[in-house]
């Protein structure tokens, strides 16, 4: 079994962990067929909040990758959960003006909101692949008339054929620079992002891994969240990018490829 035979749960990231622009990173499916076959429990984390579980898993699945749809956690999920918690014991619906795509509406619907632009409670700003200013205009005027400003994900921009596109991050700047507000962001590297995921499969943080390519999200937030954490080199940071920060992974391997043997 090796160094993670204690790891009862993992968490994964998925773009530099898994997928590489569309394709599976070579021992991605080994390791999810793995987890799958061995009834591992398993997330596989994402900070883009436009997709649904069933669309993501579809993309996936075309990407070489089979992966339920309950395996799947994305930070439309974790602000829809965030959300929900905090409106415990509310005798009304909460309310939210939503900027994003079927993700995060989605979510939010099966989380008892109600969506509208009159009197929300909450502004919700997510990504969508067509921000309108009219919109994010309204967004402001409902923050400054009291609407508290929640953001799933602080990424100032995604990826496209094209190039880089403007993302929540960047759009929440706009939003704040024009109200004076900054908005709560849950997903990475909030570490309430992996607590809502450990919370959904019943995990503990002592007992639980965190596989990550990033080490100014995906590490931070997993020891921040007590976390055995796990850099592979498949992604953004390289090896010689590790010293410039003051913490260290757990472990550093190669890939994923390199973890088959020992989950």
């Amino acid at each position: 079994m090796g160094e993670n035979e204690n790891i009862e749960c993992w968490l994964t990231d998925m773009d530099g962990v898994l997928v590489h622009e569309n394709q599976a990173i070579p021992g991605a499916a080994e390791l999810i067929n793995r987890w799958v076959d061995t009834s591992k429990r398993f997330l596989v984390l994402t900070n883009n909040s436009i997709y649904t579980p069933r669309d993501l898993a579809a993309r996936l699945h075309a990407s070489g990758l089979d992966v339920p749809e309950e395996n799947l956690w994305t930070s439309a999920l974790a602000t829809a959960e965030f959300l929900k918690d905090q409106l415990k014991g509310s005798s009304t619906p909460g309310r939210a003006f939503v900027i994003g795509e079927a993700g995060l509406t989605t979510a939010l619907h099966e989380a008892g909101m109600i969506l509208t632009d009159t009197n929300p409670d909450y502004v919700v700003l997510g990504e969508t692949r067509t921000y309108s200013f009219g919109t994010i205009t309204k967004a402001i005027r409902l923050i400054l008339d009291g609407a508290r400003f929640i953001a799933t994900n602080p990424d100032v921009t995604g990826p496209s054929a094209e190039g880089p596109i403007p993302a929540t991050g960047a759009i929440a700047a706009l939003i704040t620079a024009a109200t004076d507000r900054e908005p709560y962001i849950v997903g990475k590297p909030n570490p309430m992002m992996f607590r809502s995921a450990m919370n959904k499969i019943d995990a503990h943080s002592e007992t639980t891994g965190m596989i990550g390519d990033r080490m100014d999200t995906d590490i931070i937030a997993g020891i921040e969240a007590g976390l055995t954490t796990v850099l592979v080199l498949t992604g953004i940071t390289q090896r010689e990018d590790i010293a410039r920060y003051s913490f260290r992974p757990t472990q550093v391997i190669d890939s994923v490829a390199d973890l088959i043997k020992t989950v």
